[in-house]
């Protein structure tokens, strides 16, 4: 891409912000200094992690959802208990920089902190572990502010199946529904991320508003079972919901997926859990440590994922959800949450207009917002 691409680029999110639709910052925070945010000030420029407010601002973020996610080997109060522990994260930020972020629910508030030239900061469960199968668990996060639940993680729920996991009720349950039904009442989104093509179809049938896959990509484009299947995709436009396209290397290209697969084939061998977000880790650095080094995902590439989501589900169903601080490695020119401009900047050389790039950057997700309540 030339560097007036670039530069229109970033004029272009002067004005239209991303909205990103999952950042794992908090559970990064945990780990590197156990959510001392004095050992770690995320209002610097910083390098042990892919998100700060310094590179926020230069990649034109201008809303992040943060997830608020413990592994999903946890269970039953140690979840719960963590969970609440990063949901009280993401409220020390906001206060700790009140000049530069704030909290935010619903499109209002999002456009409200635009006004004051504000990151607004909303919040997303990932993995319905997080509730221990409790709707007033559920009700409590919502209370603090949290906007949406990922039905699942790496492993099935008692109440959904998970994509990554085994089908053992082939979608949701009664429960399953429940919770669905119990999101649309609380104003909360359903989040279909991580979820199994069978419970992305159960929940779509059960829900009155629009829901959001809040970090996938398209299954057409790259065969990773992470990935939204284009059947589904196309009933997006008559639920009104949002596929937020994230850029996971091995759910982005064919060659980084096929490496993925051969990196579960050794934690088989060894007997590992190969759903366990932490292991894998381990296990991706192992593998390229012993000579095998890992292929590279593109911006193009992206781009290819969010053109097809366009041609499936429609323009105003496709939005961006990078998935910074969850993922160990990212697209060349993606590598921190300053990337934004090189994607929108291969856009505008794929020729989209500014009105296309407005609904992709925030505009669709501000609707399901307003939709949601």
């Amino acid at each position: 891409m030339s560097e007036h691409s670039l530069t229109a680029a970033r004029t272009l999110l002067a004005s239209h912000p991303i909205i990103d639709g999952h950042n794992d910052l908090p559970y990064a925070l945990r780990e590197l200094v156990n959510y001392d945010l004095d050992a770690y000030d995320i209002g610097q420029r910083q390098s042990r992690t892919h998100t700060d407010l310094v590179r926020l601002a230069e990649g034109g973020v201008g809303a992040q959802f943060w997830s608020v996610f413990v592994p999903a080997g946890w269970a039953g109060e140690r979840a719960v208990t963590a969970t609440f522990e990063q949901i009280d994260v993401v409220h020390q930020m906001a206060a700790r920089y009140p000049d530069r972020m704030v909290l935010a629910r619903t499109e209002a508030d999002v456009r409200r902190a635009w006004r004051e030239g504000k990151l607004a900061s909303l919040m997303g469960a990932e993995g319905g572990h997080s509730i221990d199968s409790s709707l007033p668990v559920l009700r409590a996060m919502c209370s603090l502010g949290v906007k949406y639940l990922t039905l699942t993680h790496n492993d099935n729920v008692p109440w959904a199946d998970s994509a990554t996991d085994e089908p053992v009720l082939g979608g949701l349950n009664d429960f399953g529904r429940e919770v669905v039904r119990e999101l649309n009442r609380l104003r909360m989104l359903v989040d279909l991320s991580h979820v199994s093509p069978d419970t992305m179809r159960d929940a779509l049938a059960v829900t009155s508003a629009p829901v959001v896959f809040s970090h996938s990509s398209a299954r057409a484009v790259c065969d990773h079972v992470r990935n939204v299947p284009d059947d589904v995709l196309g009933t997006l436009a008559g639920n009104g919901g949002v596929c937020m396209v994230t850029f996971v290397p091995y759910f982005v290209s064919e060659d980084c997926r096929a490496y993925a697969d051969e990196v579960t084939a050794q934690m088989l061998e060894r007997g590992e859990n190969v759903r366990d977000w932490q292991a894998r880790m381990a296990a991706i650095a192992r593998y390229a440590d012993s000579g095998k080094p890992r292929p590279a995902a593109t911006v193009a590439q992206v781009a290819d994922h969010v053109e097809h989501v366009r041609e499936v589900a429609g323009l105003a169903h496709v939005g961006l959800g990078g998935d910074y601080d969850g993922c160990d490695q990212l697209p060349v020119g993606l590598e921190d949450v300053a990337g934004y401009p090189a994607l929108i900047a291969e856009l505008l050389d794929r020729r989209w207009s500014e009105a296309e790039l407005a609904a992709l950057t925030g505009e669709n997700v501000l609707r399901v917002l307003a939709d949601a309540g």
